[in-house]
């Protein structure tokens, strides 16, 4: 117990030096204290411009201790601009306050807990959410009827079901940017592919959706009613454990890879049949928890494991028969690795998640440039406002530096969740000559305001 307070007291050692430094290190940052634990948060579509702040949709899942239900929450949140929040505005919060940044829209009330949220790229009110069952379940944000989560309340209907595992399916979830097909994979060791457009007419006729009609016998008959069902495209077999994260080739429906608690790296072709295309055995010395494949430049994989190492790989020199090694292996955190995402905006630039509270932004052509033997290669931002195991975090498309992440408070307050919304200062990743001129010219400007005597 001496121990485990110790440990405590190092972390609030390290959040009070963290805080103190928020106004140099971010250009905006927002806390939204949360009563559940989320194990899953995506940014949605934006959906209004302003001059100071932007609004956008915000998806978070809610689970639950059973004594309300479990929630798939869409909330509306205000992104400030770039340069625009005021250094003592963004570092006063109150750690056990709601944001007034972060406001609830609709509630789900969803069947089950919900693992993992993914949207769909060509419709982003469709997304698709993982629970502790062989299903994927497909909803139509916007025709869903607004819920009140309280103990006894029925169900929400998924819009589709896609069916097809043989066992639970919990975390493993993509939605591919080239067509509207989704990828999943379980504990029965296999990856499933459906498309969306095998059921489409079930999707976006609001006619179908529950409580479409007034009456309150409507209500009931579609909620009676069974949501429809897709059958997979292909059923691919190749792990053999349970698959823990999957992902499409950014610029194919057909090309995709998954990882797994056999530590194997595998990548697929559903052209050629269901057998794995190339197969990395002991991609990690642990379980492999996570995978990105690189939007803006389809060669770079990434993984992130329980050994709590990311590596990168280029799919080009992994070769037949598991032959090929990682390019880098990025190694900054103290526990396992949770979640690992590309930057939206630059192709050399991903962050990562895990256990030790810590969300890293690396960038990996800066690896071998720096010097700096204390900071592992790679590595140039570390985000370190939660306190307890970041399990997921998405970068903001409509504002790439721009992050949204959630970590499971359970340790550590026992009980809850903290979702932060934060972007580092510009001068961070910029190009040092531009960020040397601005700071020379803030520097003449300063002394040109000074009185004299």
């Amino acid at each position: 117990m001496k121990e485990r307070s110790g440990s405590r007291a190092a972390v609030d050692e390290r959040y009070a030096q963290w805080k103190s430094l928020i106004p140099v290190l971010y250009d905006w940052f927002a806390n939204h204290n949360l009563v559940w634990p989320s194990l899953s948060c995506r940014w949605g579509p934006q959906f209004e411009k302003a001059t100071y702040k932007n609004r956008q949709r915000l998806y978070l899942s809610e689970q639950t201790d059973g004594s309300v239900p479990n929630t798939l929450v869409i909330a509306n949140c205000e992104v400030v601009k770039p340069r625009v929040a005021a250094a003592e505005h963004i570092s006063q919060f109150n750690e056990e306050a709601r944001s007034p940044f972060v406001k609830k829209y609709k509630t789900i009330v969803h069947p089950g807990e919900v693992n993992r949220i993914r949207e769909l790229p060509q419709n982003s009110k469709i997304i698709a959410t993982h629970t502790d069952s062989p299903d994927v379940l497909i909803w139509d944000v916007e025709a869903q009827p607004n819920r009140h989560a309280v103990l006894g309340a029925t169900e929400s209907r998924p819009d589709l079901i896609l069916t097809g595992h043989q066992e639970n399916a919990e975390f493993a979830l993509a939605m591919c940017p080239a067509e509207p097909y989704v990828l999943s994979g379980g504990k029965d060791k296999s990856v499933v592919l459906w498309s969306i457009q095998d059921h489409i007419s079930a999707l976006g006729d609001s006619s179908s959706s529950p409580g479409a009609s007034g009456s309150k016998q409507a209500v009931k008959t579609a909620n009676e009613k069974e949501s429809p069902k897709v059958d997979p495209r292909g059923i691919f077999h190749g792990h053999d454990s349970t698959v823990e994260d999957v992902q499409f080739c950014p610029s194919s429906a057909q090309e995709f890879c998954s990882v797994g608690d056999d530590a194997c790296l595998i990548l697929w072709d559903a052209r050629s049949g269901t057998s794995p295309a190339v197969k990395v055995e002991k991609a990690h010395s642990g379980d492999v928890h996570c995978v990105d494949w690189n939007p803006l430049d389809v060669n770079y994989i990434l993984t992130g494991s329980a050994d709590n190492s990311v590596r990168m790989w280029d799919r080009r020199n992994l070769g037949s028969g598991g032959a090929g090694s990682p390019i880098h292996k990025f190694e900054g955190h103290k526990a396992a690795v949770l979640c690992v995402q590309w930057s939206p905006d630059r192709a050399s630039v991903f962050g990562s998640s895990a256990e030790d509270g810590f969300l890293n932004v690396w960038d990996h052509e800066k690896v071998g440039k720096k010097k700096n033997s204390n900071v592992p290669a790679g590595l140039f931002f570390q985000h370190a406002g939660h306190r307890d195991k970041i399990v997921d975090f998405h970068w903001n498309s409509s504002d790439p530096w721009t992050i949204v992440s959630v970590s499971d408070d359970g340790e550590s307050t026992g009980g809850g969740g903290t979702l932060q919304i934060w972007r580092m200062s510009d001068l961070i990743y910029r190009p040092e000559e531009e960020v040397l001129t601005e700071l020379e010219n803030f520097k003449s400007h300063l002394a040109s305001c000074t009185p004299r005597n």
